[in-house]
């Protein structure tokens, strides 16, 4: 399997120095926490079951609901209670200390893009390349940039007037303009960093940050055609006028277009940290190790400053008028956003820690190897389950590299094979279930059978597209 000792090795062999020393902290000798594999799965299957049932019955927050029922986990007669207390503390602490401020910077980069206008110039040059004919696909590769660093339903709250207007000009229906948009923000909100859930997902499963970007990048394009495509098909058969009441709202639409950030502006704080994380992985893998330019890299390629870069970028488009928010404001809204996830994340982190000192590593691959499907598509199944069940994209990918990060050598997979696999699973289905389908059923006045037709059709093609090109590329031996 493969690994940079920069970004960290993976979960069962010895930490390396560096951003991703991961969720596997450095420890002292392994302690068994129970020798009996039955009671091991039979915890972690009512782990999970208690989990879900506490976030779908009594509607308990998520931290709540994964941190209560690992604890009882501990009560299971048999198992090593100190042995078990250690796993925990050194699974949350590893996790924490290797994801909590990279998730924060991204936090904080999102708040900036969100209030500085840079996701409408994005949309805005989008259209301009592509065309005003083809604005359907313009809007869906809008959506491949801006779900890169903003949460899904902000970005769609943010262009929803826009996408009303462009469907009432061109005279198509919300479901044809809108589908292509709503899948591709959610497809790189779940697959490719700065995005928390990704980010946190490659830290719990120890994969390199720049691999996931680059190959990420791939695949979710991949799927945002796919999804464009579905549209395309199936939109026009959909009941789904546009509204006018959103008409005028846009700085498009009221020709305050130049007070907006250049397109270039616009951009580059998105896509200069890419590059620098992305090119910190390609000069480690190509030049020699003491080669200045891959010293620089190792430097301006490490997320903390990567993102402290973009973030830089992005404050140079505020106004005179955003000063204060954005050194207080925006601060304390992405504290509070980055908060739930890397508390979640730290939780992901113990469970997997634990796992690992149980024989149900071993069981669990022997099972998936006894089926004779290929074991890509664990990480898989767990993200479709975790998402489905509780609606959240984030949740999916965390619980599917939670419980499949101890498994990855015994199963043969690496760990962004893992990572990508799990985030493909985590976008399908978007449904009743989940918050972000209903701000694009709300703010596009779609029916419920319009918007489970259009938004949960299209994030189901996203997901079997991702998969699909994962797969190819897990095959082939790339991931």
């Amino acid at each position: 399997m493969r690994r940079l000792a920069r970004w960290g090795l993976g979960p069962n062999t010895e930490p390396a120095t560096g951003w991703a020393a991961r969720a596997v902290p450095a420890g002292g000798q392994i302690h068994m926490i129970t020798e009996s594999a039955f009671v091991a799965i039979a915890g972690l299957v009512a782990v999970v079951a208690l989990l879900f049932l506490l976030i779908t019955r009594f509607k308990w927050h998520v931290f709540l609901a994964l941190l209560v029922p690992i604890v009882l986990l501990a009560l299971v007669p048999g198992l090593d209670r100190q042995a078990f207390i250690d796993a925990f503390e050194e699974g949350f602490g590893g996790t924490i200390q290797s994801i909590a401020v990279v998730i924060v910077l991204g936090s904080v980069l999102a708040e900036a893009l969100k209030h500085t206008g840079g996701i409408e110039r994005i949309t805005a040059s989008m259209i301009r390349w592509v065309g005003e004919a083809r604005m359907p696909l313009a809007l869906t590769l809008s959506g491949f940039v801006i779900g890169l660093a903003i949460f899904s339903d902000v970005g769609y709250l943010i262009l929803n007037p826009l996408v009303h207007s462009a469907a009432i000009n061109a005279g198509l229906n919300m479901s044809v303009m809108a589908t292509g948009l709503v899948g591709a923000m959610q497809l790189t909100h779940a697959m490719v960093p700065p995005t928390p859930g990704p980010l946190a997902a490659a830290a719990l499963v120890g994969a390199d940050v720049g691999r996931i970007i680059l190959f990420g990048g791939i695949v979710t394009l991949f799927a945002s055609l796919a999804g464009w495509a579905y549209a395309r098909v199936v939109g026009p058969r959909i009941d789904s006028p546009p509204s006018r009441e959103f008409v005028g709202q846009s700085f498009i639409e009221q020709g305050r277009e130049a007070e907006l950030p250049s397109t270039w502006r616009a951009y580059a704080p998105i896509l200069v940290p890419l590059l620098l994380i992305a090119g910190q992985s390609v000069t480690a893998l190509t030049l020699p190790e003491e080669h200045i330019v891959n010293r620089a890299m190792l430097y301006l390629g490490w997320p903390v400053v990567a993102l402290g870069i973009g973030i830089l970028l992005a404050y140079r488009n505020t106004t005179a008028g955003q000063a204060e928010a954005r050194t207080g404001k925006w601060i304390e809204e992405a504290l509070r956003a980055s908060a739930m996830i890397i508390m979640v994340t730290g939780l992901g982190g113990a469970l997997s820690r634990i796992l690992r000192e149980t024989p149900a590593v071993e069981a669990i691959a022997d099972a998936v190897a006894a089926t004779g499907l290929p074991p890509i598509f664990l990480p898989f199944v767990l993200g479709v389950a975790g998402n489905m069940i509780t609606g959240s994209t984030t949740v999916g990918v965390i619980t599917a590299a939670s419980v499949s990060a101890p498994m990855m050598d015994t199963l043969g997979l690496s760990p962004e094979a893992t990572m990508l696999a799990g985030a493909a699973g985590s976008m399908i289905i978007k449904y009743v279930n989940s918050s972000y389908f209903w701000v694009c059923t709300s703010l596009s006045r779609m029916s419920l059978k319009a918007a489970l037709v259009s938004f949960g059709g299209v994030t189901f093609v996203n997901g079997v597209a991702a998969m699909a090109a994962v797969y190819v590329l897990w095959a082939a031996g790339f991931i």
